[in-house]
């Protein structure tokens, strides 16, 4: 090929073809576990977390339920990928083998949610959330009925075996955050005659970047367990959910529906809640009660 700007060009456009077509083909899964969260600054506070929203009968004024004044932040991390394609291989006509490369590109940046997100559940057994303990931890304070006393609320089962998570992602506000800062989709390139990479090293330079990260949203709706996964522990674990109480003693109508397991699980998983029959021929009553989750981010 005759390197000139017109060609660099439309090269590039092919490039950014297979780039696209990679991140668009991307099969994630981040945003059935996440809230995602546009951001327009450096990092987001999420105060408001503390407050668990409820109604109450109205009877004389208003109840005013100020926003807890949490200090829970999630401050946005810069990513990027990079390759160079040598100015000799586009000269002698190899850019073709590139396309493969670009398209895998286009893939990795679309799953750097998932990554960030899945991996944020691994990480909850010993990083705190926005009331200051574990996300998965057996003593989260809650008022207790009194309003006065304060009560210990448990989201982790115990054991130190393969986690597993049990989530109810079916409000507004979801167990985690993908926070977005600058969309991860976009493929630049560096390839003026001038650029330091071209001058020097004979390279075309194109890469993706992009400002994001993941957090911690409601403990509440999610539970973890490092015990075996059966079917008794798997029933311990939605009986605890389904159980929770909030300040004041109040339900909270927690209902999961997500099982998240890693690949090692998988077998497991389906066997609970996808099996129409139990290992011993009866019907399986848990079938259908959730929705089976596997991911290679655990």
């Amino acid at each position: 090929m005759f390197i000139n700007s017109a060609n660099l060009n439309t090269l590039f456009g092919g490039f950014k073809a297979s780039f696209g077509k990679g991140f668009k083909g991307a099969e994630t899964a981040y945003a059935q576990i996440a809230t995602v969260v546009p951001s327009t600054t450096r990092e987001e506070g999420y105060g408001w977390l503390g407050q668990f929203p409820r109604m109450r009968e109205w009877i004389g004024d208003r109840v005013v339920n100020s926003l807890a004044a949490q200090a829970y932040k999630i401050a946005n991390r810069d990513f990027e990928q990079t390759i160079s394609v040598p100015r000799n291989d586009i000269e002698d006509d190899q850019y073709g083998i590139f396309g493969p490369m670009f398209e895998e590109m286009g893939r990795v940046a679309a799953e750097l949610p998932d990554e960030l997100v899945f991996g944020l559940l691994s990480d909850g057994f010993t990083t705190n959330c926005y009331d200051g303990q574990f996300f998965f931890d057996i003593d989260h304070p809650v008022l207790g009925e009194n309003g006065q006393t304060t009560a210990s609320v448990s989201n982790f089962q115990g054991g130190s075996g393969t986690p597993w998570f049990l989530l109810d992602c079916s409000r507004p506000i979801k167990p985690l955050i993908y926070q977005e800062r600058r969309k991860l989709g976009e493929l630049v390139s560096k390839t003026d005659p001038g650029d330091e990479n071209v001058f020097n090293r004979k390279e075309y330079v194109y890469g993706s970047d992009g400002r994001c990260n993941a957090g911690f949203g409601l403990w509440q709706m999610a539970y973890a367990s490092r015990q075996p996964l059966t079917p008794d522990n798997y029933a311990a674990a939605r009986a605890a959910m389904t159980g929770l109480r909030g300040d004041y003693g109040r339900r909270l109508g927690i209902m999961p529906g997500v099982l998240v397991v890693p690949t090692t699980l998988e077998g497991a998983g389906r066997r609970i809640v996808n099996s129409a029959l139990a290992s011993g021929g009866e019907t399986n009553e848990w079938a259908g009660t959730a929705k089976l989750l596997v991911t290679p981010w655990l």
